[in-house]
């Protein structure tokens, strides 16, 4: 009897295995040989690439930051630029020392005092600087929308036109000189003067009385509305007195090839 109670369960068990295969069997003679053939060169195909990807890599990782690299792109085509537009500047200087040993009647001697007020002669003395920030990448994480988080080219003017008002001798954005056609373009995330970008942050500074500077800055209504976001989201702004600062003289072209006189 105790034999027949131990094995019940096994001839249980057993049939049901039996069973199990028998339907397996049936199920594979059903399938189509193209289903096997596909079904085997997918998990072919898969492994290649894995293989593929593996040899590629070599212990690199395939997919770097985009930040860094697009920053590291910036700044190397800044110093590109910025070699450009010294040459550019040395080959203008030359053309006009050949301009006024010709003594050309119709180009006369350039004042100096307008080419001080022009942006053309180095100038210095005491200065206030304000930088400007994007806001820390970890506000992003909480569903804010990315484009309040930025600073953008209405910031970077708003501070630079508060300066003027307030009696600036000269202006520069991230140490380029700022003239009378100076341009701020907000391309992406960077900031293009005079063909060059720039990533954040930005620093603006202007030379002349840092007491009415101040003032400027403080009463201007763009910068009271961009403190606002400082204080909701994060973005970056600081004000610093530089006791003794050299801003350069402009380098860079001054044609304006899409400008016509007036009445032509």
């Amino acid at each position: 009897m105790a034999s027949t109670s131990a094995g019940g369960p096994w001839a249980r068990v057993s049939t049901v295995m039996a069973r199990a295969r028998e339907a397996q069997r049936r199920r594979d003679r059903r399938r189509r040989p193209l289903g096997r053939a596909l079904t085997g060169a997918v998990c072919v195909l898969a492994g290649l690439m894995i293989m593929v990807s593996a040899w590629n890599a070599r212990g690199f990782d395939l997919r770097p930051g985009r930040n860094t690299d697009l920053v590291g792109l910036i700044q190397d085509q800044s110093r590109r630029n910025a070699e450009l537009v010294r040459r550019v500047t040395g080959l203008r200087e030359e053309v006009d020392r050949l301009s006024a040993a010709r003594n050309e009647p119709d180009r006369p001697p350039q004042p100096d005092r307008q080419a001080a007020g022009a942006g053309l002669t180095a100038v210095a003395g005491p200065a206030v600087t304000v930088t400007l920030s994007d806001a820390p990448a970890s506000v992003a994480a909480d569903g804010i929308d990315a484009d309040l988080l930025v600073v953008h080219q209405q910031d970077i003017q708003a501070v630079v036109n508060a300066l003027w008002r307030g009696g600036a001798e000269a202006v520069t954005i991230q140490g380029q000189r700022v003239i009378s056609t100076t341009g701020v373009k907000c391309v992406g995330n960077t900031v293009v003067l005079h063909g060059v970008p720039y990533a954040p942050p930005y620093a603006i500074s202007a030379i002349g009385d840092p007491v009415l500077l101040r003032e400027a800055l403080a009463s201007s209504e763009p910068i009271q509305i961009y403190k606002q976001y400082v204080s909701a989201y994060g973005l970056g702004y600081r004000e610093q007195d530089v006791p003794k600062a050299t801003f350069p003289a402009y380098e860079g072209a001054l044609d304006l090839p899409n400008s016509r006189p007036l009445g032509s």
